[in-house]
């Protein structure tokens, strides 16, 4: 006997699939106005987001100072003042080894671009100076047709730095706010907010806090492994420059993809010019590998066991985040995804339906003629039987 569709029933799940799409709908035009708003705000939103990730790098100093009887904005000023003296000793130990070495990398650079020519003048590639010339002069009337375009260009490189020094200015600011009167944000917001959400949203923002804290813990320490690697390495082949090389791998490793390609190509150019093109592949070997232990090993279990996401949820978001955001998109990408899946447990917590508490096992029903307490016969039991 075959089955007939009701009518009444497809057109409730019509129904309910029509609600539940206006419903998606809607939900993706807030996120869409959102992020609309929030690019609009950017100015403000990024040197906030860098504030707020230095504050997390350098809380538990400021905490620390803090126990032991140091006025709030003391311990946030004498971090503050630490952290700039680390950054500026950070940049001496990249700037003056390459500038007391750059006699020596120039005269390697212009040995090496000979050693090409004479490379490219033999077979296979068997090219000419006249060639390699006529090449060089059609660059250079290249060069000379795009003038306009290149001073664009430099323009907007200006502008790109002075924003970005203006960025780093606002964020040490915010991060000096943040260490001073961090601990009272909380407690405000638990002031401000109607209803529920004066618990709800402190608790979700304490647990952001300590996501962050620790994205930027193991962000820290892959640097850190891929600095000692790649300083080993560099180390044993005898390239100059070890320590600014594993410093500025350190340095990059907070910016992911590009950072990292930065750096390995600063390496295998110094190693190409100081000792050849053997040690320059080999070089480039030993980054190869670092960096796949440290994308595919290092990176995951570190960043997914400190921030509670599967590696692939993390290769998902760096990959979407540098798609749409670029440079910024891929280094903001693992914090929001962490951020989001805080945001999600809590929501699944509360929206969830408890668990039914198991009933009392029922009681035995007392025999009759017997006390229903102790079990015991009452006197007259026998009697009245």
């Amino acid at each position: 006997m075959s089955a007939r569709l009701s009518s009444t029933k497809a057109r409730a799940a019509l129904g309910t699939s029509a609600r539940v799409s206006v419903e998606l709908l809607l939900v993706f035009v807030m996120v869409a106005v959102a992020l609309w708003m929030l690019g609009r705000m950017w100015s403000v939103v990024w040197p906030l987001v860098v504030g707020l990730l230095l504050t997390t790098l350098t809380w538990p100093l400021a905490r620390l100072l803090r126990r032991h009887g140091w006025p709030p904005a003391l311990a946030a000023s004498a971090v503050t003042v630490l952290f700039l003296l680390v950054a500026a000793g950070v940049v001496a130990l990249i700037a003056v080894p390459v500038a007391s070495q750059s006699g020596e990398l120039s005269e390697g650079v212009v040995q090496g671009i000979q050693q090409v020519r004479e490379w490219a003048a033999g077979p296979p590639l068997n090219i000419g100076d006249d060639q390699i010339t006529g090449a060089f002069d059609a660059a250079v009337e290249r060069i000379q047709d795009s003038a306009g375009s290149m001073v664009t260009a430099v323009v907007t490189g200006v502008g790109t730095v002075v924003n970005g020094v203006v960025t780093a200015v606002l964020a040490l600011f915010l991060m000096f706010f943040f260490l001073k009167d961090g601990p009272r944000f909380l407690p405000w917001l638990t002031r401000q907010l109607p209803g529920s959400l004066a618990t709800h949203v402190p608790v979700v923002a304490a647990r952001g806090w300590n996501t962050l804290g620790a994205f930027v813990r193991s962000q820290a320490f892959v640097g850190l492994i891929d600095a000692v690697f790649i300083g080993i390495g560099l180390w044993i082949l005898g390239v100059p420059l070890v320590l600014p090389l594993a410093v500025l791998t350190f340095v990059s490793a907070f910016v992911p993809i590009v950072g990292a390609l930065f750096a390995g190509l600063v390496a295998v150019l110094i190693a190409l010019v100081s000792n050849g093109p053997t040690d320059a592949l080999i070089v480039l070997a030993i980054i190869i590998v670092v960096q796949q232990l440290e994308g595919n090993v290092f990176q995951p279990m570190i960043q997914g066991r400190g921030l509670g996401l599967h590696a692939a949820v993390i290769l998902l978001a760096v990959t979407l985040g540098g798609s749409l955001a670029g440079i910024v998109g891929s280094l903001l990408a693992v914090p929001v995804a962490a951020l989001i899946a805080v945001v999600w447990a809590y929501l699944r917590e509360h929206l969830s339906d408890p668990e039914p508490e198991p009933e009392p096992a029922a009681e035995p029903e007392p025999e009759p003629g017997r006390d229903p307490e102790t079990g015991a016969a009452h006197p007259g039991a026998a009697v009245a039987s």
